[in-house]
């Protein structure tokens, strides 16, 4: 995405919001609470401070601005949190730890990357955020991960505070033992920070069961003793069954919770997924047990279109691909007859009913947000961190399609990371079907408590019900806590 996107994604949050028309039942009448003229100012005037404070970080003044639209009314009708300035703390990451990391690559070249670990805010517990490895890895890019995972963690109802760190390292083209060369470097100095009662890390993008065994076996190294200091671990060392398939099938039960709100099922419905990532393939497999009809699945070449709907089998085949042979996705659609190829598109023009985007940040721009409603779409659940730009958002929210933030849909990751933690605390391992029973009460959980925030005429607003839920019960901790 362009700069000049993301800044029109941005300014797009002091433009009000307008009518959605009736869609699955949800009455024409209903109105997302429109803002006054005196509330528009007051966001205005937060927004332009946190820019002049933090220049040039477009993505996290995106990540602020969704949150402060929401939040702003409810925080403006409470003195006791303006008084005590939540929002400009709240704002305010507690640290930022940025540092070199040195290694040598096969050729014996020496090579050096940036690493970052933002500690944003730990009012309710240990921090908790996933490490980043990828070339887009950027200060501003991680706040926005961080500050969003406040909430999100905050929604869990699990003792999390929120963080996110990471590198401008690609371990892409990389051989495994350079790979490890980089994540012992870059845990000989990130072990100082972190801790199983400070900030407990896991996997993001890039990150997954082998760069966590390579920090987790130095940190072992440095620290002399096994703790619980970073989740996301193999079964075999203190990981969590469905630690892998969690955010997927998070998803899905989130995206079922909302659909029987408003009367309808996952059952018979096409579903378009991007990513074909831990989050995209369990989203779809959760989703095929549904009884639902899996479209769509993507990388950064394309998408592929299974148009009589994912098999079982075939759902097996990209699996393989992807997490063993880490191959590209077209390798599926060459192998499967039935399955169509498109080079360099999305899988928004495909028409379904529900639409997960499951791969990364501002995937689903205006544009395609549009073309899912002309087709129909009822539904739309962010698998990925914020992957639909604010005027993707907004277009869903006018057309009343049912939408679902990335900090409630996608919170079944961080949620069995949480479960993983309990486990190591308590040195047992828990059965996959009592992780998975956790997680469906979890997710369960966190819909309640969007309804309760969100409701708006006899809809959810799951926008609104998301960010007031998560940041009332920050606020409410750190108003108990005094000045700190």
């Amino acid at each position: 995405m362009t700069l000049a996107s993301l800044k029109n994604a941005t300014k797009a949050f002091f433009n009000g919001l307008t009518t959605p028309c009736a869609k699955i039942g949800i009455p024409s009448a209903m109105k997302v609470k429109p803002m006054t003229q005196d509330i528009q100012h007051e966001i205005e005037h937060f927004m332009n401070g946190l820019k002049k404070r933090n220049p040039q970080e477009e993505e996290f003044h995106q990540a602020v601005g969704e949150v402060v639209h929401s939040v702003m009314p409810f925080y403006l009708d409470h003195a006791d949190y303006r008084k005590a300035q939540l929002l400009e703390r709240l704002t305010e990451p507690d640290r930022i730890v940025i540092f070199r990391v040195s290694w040598e690559d096969d050729q014996g070249n020496i090579r050096a990357n940036r690493a970052w670990r933002v500690q944003f805010n730990h009012a309710l517990g240990p921090y908790k955020g996933g490490l980043r490895f990828h070339p887009s890895v950027s200060q501003s890019v991680l706040k926005f991960l961080g500050f969003e995972q406040i909430f999100k963690n905050s929604l869990t109802g699990l003792p999390m505070g929120g963080a996110k760190g990471g590198s401008n390292f690609n371990p892409k083209g990389k051989s495994d033992r350079e790979v490890m060369r980089f994540c012992h470097s870059l845990m000989t100095e990130l072990h100082r920070h972190i801790g199983e009662d400070i900030d407990v890390p896991a996997g993001d993008i890039g990150v997954g069961s082998r760069e966590i065994s390579y920090l987790f076996g130095q940190y072992t190294r440095l620290e002399n003793r096994w703790t619980g200091v970073l989740t996301g671990k193999g079964c075999a060392f203190g990981g969590s069954a469905v630690r892998t398939e969690a955010t997927g099938y998070g998803c899905i039960y989130f995206c079922e919770h909302m659909l029987h709100q408003h009367d309808e099922s996952l059952e018979g419905k096409r579903i378009a997924i991007s990513g074909s990532g831990n989050v995209a393939l369990y989203a779809a497999e959760k989703a095929l047990d549904k009884g639902a009809k899996v479209l769509t699945l993507s990388d950064s070449d394309g998408f592929v279109h299974i148009k009589d709907g994912l098999t079982k089998e075939q759902w097996k085949s990209v699996r393989e691909l992807k997490e063993e042979r880490r191959g590209r996705i077209s390798e599926f659609a060459e192998q499967h007859a039935g399955v169509e190829f498109h080079r360099d598109a999305k899988p928004w023009g495909v028409k379904c009913d529900v639409a997960l985007p499951c791969a990364t940040q501002n995937e689903l721009q205006e544009e395609d947000a549009q073309s899912l409603v002309e087709q129909g779409v009822m539904a739309v659940c962010e698998g990925a961190n914020m992957p639909c730009t604010h005027d993707a958002v907004e277009r869903f929210r006018e057309k009343g399609v049912l939408f679902a933030p990335g900090k409630a849909a996608n919170a079944g990751g961080v949620a069995v990371s949480g479960l993983e933690q309990s486990q190591n605390a308590l040195r047992i391992s828990w059965s996959h079907e009592k992780v998975d029973s956790q997680l469906q009460e979890i997710m369960e959980g966190i819909h309640e408590r969007c309804v309760e925030q969100g409701q708006r005429n006899g809809r959810v607003d799951y926008v609104d019900g998301a960010n007031i839920a998560g940041f009332k019960k920050v606020a409410d901790a750190l108003l108990a806590y005094g000045v700190v």
